[in-house]
């Protein structure tokens, strides 16, 4: 989920190219971004899962556990990117595709994630796919980003690959 980070969106489900939880993301502005929404550990997961932030996406936040298959990793990324944790967002991403770093759109709110369909990546594989719409306003105005992610497994742990758009 690269292309969640400074991108032009578009209203459409077709973003402007390179700009997704995947591909990948600008080096950064020298503007900071605004404030990150507040989520609360005791608050719903921005994920869309029906936990607690602090015992769904959180608990991979904080390094207290790691992501179990790749949509788990999905959906903590994306959240990542609700509460703008770069510091996860990198950490999760393949060495052979991560950027040097991450530009958060300040205009950007992240408001729904839905996962359209996953293939492998269980914890009996060793890659799987994640294709999901994440739902955004830009300025007011919504929009939605389709991806379609990879992911690989490395040493034990979920990492986000690339992603194609569409």
């Amino acid at each position: 989920m690269a292309g969640m980070s400074r991108r032009t969106p578009r209203r459409t489900s077709r973003p402007a190219a390179a700009a997704a939880p995947g591909p990948k993301a600008r080096p950064r502005s020298a503007a900071a971004p605004g404030p990150a929404p507040a989520v609360r550990p005791d608050g719903p997961c921005p994920c869309g899962l029906p936990a607690a932030y602090g015992e769904c996406c959180g608990r991979f936040h904080t390094g207290a556990a790691t992501a179990p298959t790749a949509e788990r990793l999905m959906r903590s990324r994306y959240s990542a990117f609700v509460v703008r944790d770069a510091a996860y967002l990198l950490a999760t991403w393949a060495p052979a595709t991560r950027p040097r770093d991450v530009d958060f759109d300040p205009d950007m709110r992240w408001t729904g994630l839905e996962i359209l369909d996953t293939r492998d990546g269980t914890p009996f594989h060793t890659t799987g796919t994640v294709a999901f719409t994440a739902r955004y306003t830009h300025r007011g105005e919504p929009g939605e980003l389709r991806e379609r992610s990879r992911f690989e497994q490395a040493g034990g742990r979920w990492l986000y690959v690339d992603g194609t758009f569409g």
